[in-house]
């Protein structure tokens, strides 16, 4: 490492998590059977169950990484990529035990961190040089020495490890904590950006995304370092002058210093299933109640823990040639029950899938089920119909009542404890 000191006026990580869920998941396997294989070592992925043909690979270790297994991807082409693949079943509850536990031991440090996920957050380290000159050392100038603190205490008291991101605004410390993994520090300051970033595919760029990718590849544009030396006017022309603009000041280097201290709300609130087997208009009556059933109810039970509402329901699928198609419904009040979303998400799948303009008509078969909720509020305004009586909201009350009940059941003894009794 050089001996010298760095000397900006910001200095802003961002830590990601190296394979969270993975590594998470084989702490806990680790603490229930300390004899067991651990799981970052071998090709392991957290995602559903081949013989089902359910769920997408959700993370990876780094032996997986190297068979060309990415998240996101079907848990059957992950399996024919790596037969011997190892899977683990997704557990939130873990989850956000060991991110309460990582975000806790970052508030140590500064007074400014801003989560943005489960796994990763910007920490501000503006102004803390006289804080942690102690930790100081001519191999380990400030800032890097404190993030090597970080580093190692989430290491060996946690059991997991990081990637700490170092620049003077949050574009460039994200893609600094991207390079090589795992348990890792990496800056990328300014007079680093030619070297360490221009050269990366344009992919690469944070915020680009794949289609963007490609049309810029189209062009001739295939390294960041060709964006951030292309014509700035010829590049809102070709993608409109946001993502232009966006694409050609982020491969510069520039970007945001604000660390907000705020974990960002969630937008929408939404769940989606592959289907065990094709929806097709043969099945389709009897198939698609449980499915949207299940979503309704996955999907109330987060709106209801969070106590947010939603007034936009949108039910989305996926045809076997993995096409997405969407539908919406505003609806005039906001809503966090199960069987109400149920109602509306039958509605919706109804008219986009047996309308006569639906994919059933078109010959399309249906793989995956979603349902969603957004245009979120606190529920404080609803409005009242003129048909409303106190009948009905006296069952809306108790509704509300039962719900809760059925939750604080679920949370002290187990997911699906209590359930809702169907006719």
């Amino acid at each position: 490492m050089n001996v010298f000191s760095y000397n900006y006026t910001n200095y802003i990580f961002h830590i990601d998590v190296n394979s969270a869920f993975l590594s998470w998941s084989a702490l806990k396997q680790l603490r229930e059977d300390p004899n067991s294989v651990d799981l970052r070592t071998i090709p392991s992925a957290v995602g559903g169950d081949v013989k089902t043909r359910h769920g997408i690979i959700t993370a990876k270790s780094i032996p997986a990484k190297k068979y060309g297994i990415v998240t996101g991807e079907p848990v059957v082409k992950a399996l024919q990529k790596c037969p011997k693949l190892v899977l683990v079943h997704a557990d939130f509850a873990t989850y956000r035990e060991c991110s309460h536990a990582f975000i806790n031991i970052l508030n140590k440090y500064s007074p400014s961190v801003q989560q943005v996920s489960v796994d990763e957050a910007y920490v501000d380290m503006t102004g803390t040089e006289a804080v942690y000159a102690d930790l100081v050392t001519p191999d380990m100038p400030f800032p890097i020495c404190v993030a090597n603190k970080i580093k190692n205490e989430i290491r060996d008291t946690l059991g997991f490890t990081v990637n700490v991101g170092i620049s003077v605004n949050k574009l460039l410390a994200k893609m600094a904590s991207d390079f090589t993994k795992p348990d890792r520090i990496h800056t990328l300051f300014p007079y680093e950006i030619q070297k360490k970033m221009w050269p990366l595919p344009i992919g690469d760029l944070y915020g680009c995304g794949k289609a963007t990718a490609d049309r810029l590849m189209n062009i001739g544009i295939r390294t960041i370092g060709d964006a951030a030396n292309a014509d700035p006017v010829m590049l809102s022309h070709i993608l409109g002058e946001n993502i232009g603009n966006y694409i050609y000041y982020s491969a510069n280097g520039y970007g945001s210093t604000e660390v907000s201290g705020e974990y960002e709300e969630a937008k929408s609130y939404s769940n989606e299933t592959t289907l065990s087997s094709d929806l097709s208009s043969d099945n389709y009556d009897a198939d698609i109640i449980p499915v949207l059933r299940h979503l309704s109810e996955s999907v109330s039970r987060r709106l209801r823990r969070d106590g947010v509402f939603g007034r936009t329901v949108t039910v989305s699928v996926k045809t076997t040639d993995f096409k997405r198609h969407s539908c919406q419904m505003q609806l005039d009040n906001s809503i966090d029950d199960a069987d109400k979303l149920f109602t509306y998400s039958k509605e919706l799948a109804d008219k986009m899938l047996l309308g006569t303009e639906g994919l059933f008509i078109k010959g399309e078969k249906i793989r995956l089920v979603g349902v969603g909720l957004s245009k979120l509020d606190d529920g404080s305004y609803r409005q009242l119909s003129l048909f409303d009586d106190s009948f009905n909201n006296k069952s809306d009350e108790r509704t509300q009542r039962l719900n809760k009940m059925a939750d604080e059941i679920n949370l002290k003894f187990g997911k699906d404890t209590i359930k809702k009794g169907r006719i």
